[in-house]
């Protein structure tokens, strides 16, 4: 196997990304971000290259995310290097967006985070039955981020919301159902789906059921508003038992990543276009990397992995108005 942590490679009229970090279950660096600019550039004015498509090595998923060990060592040094990555990975992300030829992901595995943003703003998204998709920010003091905040915001009724603040991951109909995917494909297909990208519709068959479409009267009814306190409270009287596990699983989130979150993604839906909700996200996540929920969710998820961050604040009444406000001011 290349030791490359992206394999570039031109096969006829197809231009191949393969994320090459398995056992990092691909999480992006700034090289990664870097061959992948430079890739996409090259071939989006080639007269040899007429597809291209991402993939990821191994079986366990395209992408888990950006490499937040990474980002937890900038944030507790008080560093910036993450905001000159972030900023490189969203361009990267309008690239994929804006592409002048189909862009054809394999969201096969995990697709987390990062994964998702050079993922899910392709022109024709793939998931299999292994599928396992999420935007789970929140749960870490972050918010969706790479786009999300413009694909979460546009999701079905309040789909996008409830994934965005509870950050739980979804499988292959439910991903489609989202509009984060498009085609659901056999895992054991996918080597003929890479070798003939253009056999997608030929290939594509009918997901198994998820739980999304049977859940969207509570999920409509419990996030709509713009304060999270409330929707919580919602979800928690509502007698429908999914609606009741979301609300425990929002009240363990940050609370300034979750109110953050919810006005992004209001924000977002009324932004003209990606690219300017990219540039909200970007002057958010530089926000963010300076409070402390940050450094301290990834501590307890990732590094040392206790499960039991301390979020300051802790509630969402000591929420600061005026600390949210600096974070959205250009």
């Amino acid at each position: 196997m290349q030791s490359e942590p992206v394999i570039v490679e031109v096969d006829g009229a197809i231009g191949r990304l393969t994320l090459n970090r398995p056992r990092a279950i691909n999480a992006l660096t700034p090289e990664m971000v870097a061959i992948m600019r430079r890739a996409l550039a090259d071939w989006a004015g080639s007269t040899t290259v007429g597809t291209v498509v991402i993939s990821g090595n191994g079986e366990r998923g395209l992408c888990a995310g950006g490499d937040i060990r990474e980002i937890h060592a900038d944030a507790v040094s008080g560093g910036t290097a993450s905001v000159g990555f972030w900023a490189d990975e969203y361009r990267l992300n309008a690239t994929i967006a804006a592409y002048p030829k189909p862009i054809v992901a394999i969201m096969d595995g995990l697709v987390m985070g990062g994964g998702i943003g050079i993922s899910a703003h392709a022109s024709v998204r793939v998931v299999t039955e292994r599928s396992r998709l999420a935007m789970p920010e929140v749960g870490i003091g972050m918010h969706p981020d790479v786009g999300g905040s413009w694909l979460l915001s546009h999701a079905p009724g309040e789909l996008g919301t409830h994934l965005a603040l509870t950050g739980s991951p979804i499988g292959a109909a439910d991903g489609i159902a989202a509009g984060l995917a498009d085609h659901f494909v056999a895992a054991e297909l996918l080597p003929r789906l890479i070798a003939e990208p253009g056999r997608v519709a030929e290939l594509a068959t009918t997901p198994p059921p998820g739980d999304l479409a049977g859940a969207r009267e509570w999920i409509d009814a419990c996030y709509t508003g713009d304060d999270v306190a409330t929707i919580i409270g919602r979800l928690a009287a509502h007698p429908a038992a999914g609606a009741q596990t979301a609300a425990k699983e929002i009240a363990t989130r940050s609370p300034t990543a979750l109110t953050i979150t919810l006005r992004s993604l209001r924000s977002a839906a009324v932004l003209p276009d990606l690219e300017s909700a990219l540039e909200q996200e970007l002057r958010l996540s530089a926000a963010m990397l300076r409070l402390p929920d940050l450094a301290e969710g990834i501590r307890a998820q990732i590094i040392d992995k206790d499960r039991n961050p301390r979020w300051q604040p802790a509630t969402l009444a000591e929420v600061s108005p005026e600390v949210i406000d600096a974070c959205f001011a250009r």
